[in-house]
């Protein structure tokens, strides 16, 4: 009863914060839900399905919107700009913005190891909100919410398409603060036709992201994605980066 409770008035607060009233309750708490706290009540439905429609809702208002404000982007540009504003780091940072984590639903072993701080899950939750925005209210509704959050983000890149490149943003931000340059390290594997890699970066004497792609360079931009992500949650709470491993 009384998690019951805490619940109600954390998605109380939290529609407060988004300046949204659902009409229909049940989305709001399957937006919350995650997977480990279902895992913990006979796997009940997560937030993941959702999760996805949210992805293709973000995707499709933020190109649309790049695309009516700037018709002298090319393809690339519109792409680049796209990736920038809805990368794992931006939406990390504005679901912090708007406290999800105090209202999402977690098992316990995932709540007591700081799920409520982790990025991905401060992400995923967020595409979850915003496809139940979109179910509950249509796309207008989900559009004028997204604009509204992303929009300091969506005016740096429009003023410079270039600003959503990790690789580019991780290494003024280490050069600023190291005199350095972040390092990376590459593994591959896999048959020649299929080839994986797995890169990681390190700077301070420290590793701070791992990513992995089809191609060196997809490896090192998810390398790169997930140190920055660190970076701009780190800066939002205005403490140091803590716990890097060491290499």
């Amino acid at each position: 009863m009384a998690e019951t409770l805490r619940s109600e008035d954390q998605f109380r607060a939290l529609a407060d914060r988004i300046e949204y009233s659902f009409s229909d309750d049940s989305l709001l708490l399957l937006a919350m839900s995650h997977r480990s706290w279902c895992a913990e009540r006979n796997n009940s439905p997560s937030n993941e399905r959702l999760e996805l429609l949210g992805d293709a809702v973000l995707g499709h208002c933020v190109t649309d919107h790049l695309y009516r404000t700037h018709p002298e982007w090319t393809e690339g540009e519109l792409a680049q700009a796209r990736s920038a504003v809805v990368n794992a780091a931006s939406l990390a940072v504005v679901a912090k913005h708007y406290r999800l984590g105090h209202a999402l639903l977690l098992g316990i072993g995932e709540d007591r190891s700081g799920g409520r701080e982790k990025a991905s899950l401060l992400c995923d939750a967020f595409e979850a909100l915003l496809g139940a925005m979109y179910l509950d209210g249509g796309l207008e509704i989900a559009q004028r919410f997204i604009l509204e959050a992303l929009g300091e983000r969506i005016e740096a890149v429009s003023a410079d398409p270039g600003v959503g490149d990790a690789k580019t943003r991780l290494q003024e931000f280490v050069v600023r603060a190291y005199g350095d340059s972040p390092n990376y390290a590459l593994l591959e594997s896999g048959p020649d036709h299929d080839k994986r890699f797995h890169a990681t970066v390190a700077y301070g004497g420290s590793i701070h992201g791992e990513g992995q792609g089809t191609s060196k360079k997809q490896a090192e931009q998810a390398a790169a994605e997930a140190a920055w992500t660190e970076v701009q949650l780190a800066e939002e709470i205005d403490q140091p980066i803590n716990q890097p491993r060491e290499i």
